[in-house]
């Protein structure tokens, strides 16, 4: 029988999903889907200094917008502390683990020691034999595991390959803190083999604690899930991606108009890879997605790629379904209050629509698909921008008096009829097209830039279009 595949995403609640940690999320839930398993989400909130529910909000907020769901609730590790320490507990009654009374003063003596003598600088197991009964009175004991101390430990990784560490480089680690509390190392697999979980994906940063937890699993002669480190996300000049090189964070993107759909695509191609394949499809991804071609090497974080690639998906989403991911960028986004309050009265949404085809081919971003729909809720007579203005000189006003008229009296207001209309009377004057199109441009819209003006003259719609022309005619 096929064994059932279970991920885990466990990140720590910081204030919000790092791209990194967005990335890990991505490639547990792709390989999860692919082999028909679950991803779990375990929060790692022990730090108790930083786990505020307002940072676990912001971490299952960014992996909702990403389309990353989970199986079954949350697991809060800091909610799981009694079973951590009955783990420990069951370890001392194996001989696995023992309690260290130590103080500060004789660790720092036997790193110095360490130091002087050349070797690294690791507790010495001055407590691994001893008596319980030498134990000093009023000091309560840290929990050590017993490591063994020759023979080596193997971990079988499915992207950096076979890893051996020397057991000789590994100390007898702490498991469980003076204060009850237990370390990091402990609780991962302790909550690992408990939720089930058969495959830890996660950043190759973390591959120096896969032989330290191997250990533990060991120790408790639990079964070691499969593990798989992979690459880091450097920024655009090779040194590991940071708030220098810009957004860190995946509420950061969205703010800024990245699509859903495109973060995960670009993210899935960050150190993975299916041939020369740049666009894939939510179902491809999951077809295709196998640790085997995940690379060792660091993945650069590029974003002009990223922009480009969000432009794809801008002009190849349906108007409806961008419609909606719009709605969702404004309520993020500065000033977004005022334009969602225009786009629930239900004939503006339709006048918003009808512009989103010619909006979406000039946009990279819902940022600045924002800012060129701006001509559709901007209140008569508009404030035009410099380079209107200097367009909207007194021939060019005498220009839409005469499309005013010309206009006024167009049988249908569809895009045809109204751009024989125009050329007509460029061809007519024995003007340019250019010398018609740009102050009709500057007029509706204000700017000296704008969508195709067609498109938004019908967005507009006949009375608004007329009216806005007629206040900058002559």
């Amino acid at each position: 029988m096929a064994q059932d595949i279970v991920t885990r995403f466990a990140p720590s609640p910081t204030g919000f999903l790092h791209i990194g940690g967005a990335r890990t999320a991505l490639f547990n839930w792709l390989f999860a889907k692919h082999h028909g398993g679950k991803m779990l989400l375990r929060i790692e909130d022990t730090d108790r200094a930083r786990s505020t529910q307002e940072a676990v909000d912001a971490l299952v907020d960014g992996l909702t917008w990403l389309g990353l769901d989970w199986d079954g609730e949350p697991v809060s590790q800091f909610q799981r502390i009694k079973r951590h320490q009955e783990v420990v507990e069951d370890m001392i009654a194996r001989g696995e683990a023992y309690r260290c009374y130590s103080s500060p003063e004789e660790l720092d003596a036997m790193r110095e020691k360490a130091r002087a003598e050349g070797r690294p600088p690791r507790y010495d197991g001055t407590w691994r034999d001893r008596d319980a009964s030498d134990a000093p009175d009023g000091v309560d004991p840290v929990i050590r595991l017993k490591a063994p101390l020759e023979g080596e430990t193997v971990v079988d990784d499915m992207v950096q390959g076979r890893v051996v560490i020397p057991n000789k480089d590994l100390d007898d680690l702490v498991l469980m803190r003076s204060d009850g509390t237990p370390t990091y190392m402990l609780a991962v697999v302790v909550d690992d083999h408990d939720m089930g979980v058969t495959h830890i994906i996660r950043g190759v940063d973390h591959l120096t604690n896969a032989a330290r937890q191997t250990l533990i699993f060991k120790a408790m002669g639990w079964d070691v899930p499969k593990m798989a480190h992979i690459p880091l996300i450097h920024g655009p000049d090779g040194a590991k991606l940071s708030k220098r090189h810009g957004a860190t964070g995946a509420e950061a993107y969205r703010a800024m108009g990245y699509l859903p759909q495109a973060m995960r695509n670009y993210l899935a191609r960050l150190g993975w890879s299916h041939g020369d394949e740049e666009i894939m499809s939510h179902t491809d991804m999951i077809k295709w997605f196998g640790m085997d071609a995940v690379g060792q090497s660091a993945a650069r974080f590029d974003f002009k790629k990223l922009e480009n690639l969000n432009g794809h998906y801008m002009r190849s989403t349906a108007d409806v379904e961008l419609m909606d991911h719009w709605k969702v960028y404004l309520q993020h986004a500065d000033g977004g209050a005022e334009i969602l309050e225009w786009l629930a009265d239900p004939a503006n949404e339709q006048t918003a629509l009808t512009a989103l085809p010619g909006l979406k081919e000039r946009a990279k971003t819902l940022m600045e698909l924002t800012e060129s729909a701006s001509y559709l809720w901007r209140q008569r007579p508009l404030v035009c921008d410099d380079k209107a203005m200097k367009i909207l000189d007194d021939g060019a006003r005498a220009i839409l008096s005469d499309l005013h008229a010309l206009l006024e009296a167009a049988g249908e207001w569809a895009a045809e009829p109204l751009e024989i209309a125009v050329k007509g009377y460029a061809e007519q004057k024995e003007l340019k097209l250019g010398k018609v199109a740009q102050p009709l441009r500057a007029a509706l819209t204000g700017r000296g830039t704008s969508p195709g003006i067609y498109d938004v003259l019908i967005a507009l719609g006949r009375e608004e279009s007329l009216g806005r022309i007629k206040d900058q005619a002559a």
